[in-house]
């Protein structure tokens, strides 16, 4: 009991965090469409924001790995407190370039930005996740996480509204021109938000995780099928999570779709990180432990009733425009009691929905179509923490390196966005058919969860005991 209690503050201090990084990536969103205008981009250059962001995360990874390998774990030398203070003032740096970006109002220099905050993100990534595994059993590692995950999507849900507003309205040039200058004093703010974290991690006792293994080098941690699997695992399900909400926009922009203006499109882009943040808590709730079967699906569909009208609060929407919103609700909610509280057989059912709400986004138009990409959201919502944490299970030593192989895996949000850009801009394909590459990462998802599920050690992972032999 005492552990708990001990492990509170730590974790409500970390959700902090998840929720910044999570409002500052989805802010990517709202620069592709306003940078796209302004500097006249095509698809697969305006990508190039997602490029550079995840990108970071890739050659960050590297370096981490490569100094891991030959050194042994940097982070097990300096702890995980250090880390994270030294990623929050990378990510600082990273947002205060965009002012002097804006300044002159040259696209390469927001690249740079984009790419130090993501460096700046991927300590935080390695140093952050692990340590959240690490603040009780591995049994009810998902449970927290997904929970630490809710608060990222939470971020995620208010950036496309509040970010829009400020860049977008707010800070916009008032006689209708499209101006750089818009993202200065927002990002200043955002980089003032991150020293303000800092300083409370550096204030804060936290519990201290480093281990005296500091020599362990070599590539230990790939001698795990899981983890080997979950790599590619992390790299789809984030290209294909991050190459949707990249195109949302445009995407109901078309005529064929909704023929929506971006100033309305935002809402339904932050109803697809909404989602993420719906499913997260729900699966908070499924996978904890010590709870009977009635009382937790009373609490999972009281919750997910709960968040929804807060996202509903957020967005400027109302209960008539997305009620058919309410329909991935119910979905969502029978495959968590479908998924049977296991994390892996979970990952696999939502991955199969994603599949099929793909095919009607491709295949069908107007607002079918539209729906069914918006509803991905839900169901992507326990997809990166339940990877994760089957990936990990078991690693001992090697979970921090193990965490920045899975971090390096982040790299799909560069790449498959990049690709799907250059799809779309074939006139023989085009946006709606360029849908079929995240189409193709969630069927590489499916295989992982249902892989985990018939091999890996479930006492690891879900809320069970080991079994005796």
């Amino acid at each position: 009991m005492e552990k708990k209690q001990n492990n509170l503050i730590p974790l409500v201090t970390l959700t902090s965090l998840f929720f910044m990084w999570g409002f500052i990536t989805s802010m990517n969103d709202i620069l592709i469409p306003h940078l796209r205008s302004l500097f006249q981009l095509n698809y697969l250059q305006s990508m190039l924001i997602q490029f550079c962001f995840f990108g970071a995360y890739f050659i960050g990874s590297v370096i981490y790995f490569a100094i891991s390998y030959f050194k042994g774990d940097p982070i097990n030398r300096i702890g995980y407190k250090n880390g994270i203070l030294l990623g929050l003032l990378i990510s600082a740096v990273g947002c205060a370039l965009f002012y002097p970006a804006a300044a002159t109002s040259k696209y390469g220099i927001f690249l740079m930005a984009l790419f130090i905050l993501g460096l700046g993100f991927t300590l935080l990534q390695i140093a952050a996740n692990a340590y959240v595994s690490l603040l009780g059993t591995e049994e009810s590692a998902s449970s927290r996480l997904n929970l630490t995950q809710g608060f990222n999507s939470f971020g995620t849900t208010i950036a496309p509204v509040l970010g829009g507003y400020l860049i977008l309205e707010f800070f916009a040039d008032k006689s209708g021109i499209i101006s750089a200058d818009s993202t200065k004093i927002p990002y200043l703010i955002f980089a003032a938000i991150f020293l303000l974290i800092c300083v409370a991690f550096y204030v804060i006792k936290l519990p201290d995780f480093a281990t005296d293994d500091t020599g362990t080098t070599g590539f230990g941690a790939l001698k795990f099928p899981q983890l080997k699997r979950g790599i590619f695992g992390i790299f789809f399900y984030v290209g294909g999570e991050v190459a949707i909400g990249s195109f949302i926009i445009i995407f109901l922009k078309q005529a064929n779709i909704a023929d929506m203006p971006e100033a309305i499109s935002k809402n339904f882009l932050a109803l697809y990180w909404g989602g993420a943040m719906i499913g997260r808590f729900i699966g908070a709730i499924s996978l904890s432990q010590g709870l009977p079967p009635a009382k937790k699906l009373l609490y999972m569909a009281g919750t997910s009733i709960i968040v929804f009208l807060l996202i509903l609060s957020i967005v400027n929407l109302t209960l008539v425009e997305i009620y058919p919103y309410l329909i991935f609700m119910v979905l969502n909610l029978a495959g968590f009691i479908l998924g049977r509280s296991a994390a892996a057989r979970t990952l696999f059912l939502f991955a199969v929905v994603n599949i099929i709400l793909l095919a009607i986004a491709i295949f069908v138009n107007g607002h079918a179509a539209m729906w069914a990409l918006v509803g991905i959201g839900i169901f992507n919502s326990i997809m990166y923490s339940n990877i994760y944490t089957l990936s990990i299970a078991g690693l001992g030593k090697y979970t921090s390196q193990g965490s920045s192989l899975l971090v390096m895996a982040i790299l799909g949000g560069a790449v498959i966005p990049v690709i799907q850009g250059a799809l779309a801009d074939v006139p023989s394909i085009g946006l709606q058919k360029a849908m079929l590459l995240p189409m193709i990462c969630y069927v590489y998802i499916a295989y992982f969860g249902y892989f985990c599920w018939k091999n890996v050690d479930h006492s690891l992972i879900d809320n069970k005991p080991a079994a005796k032999h």
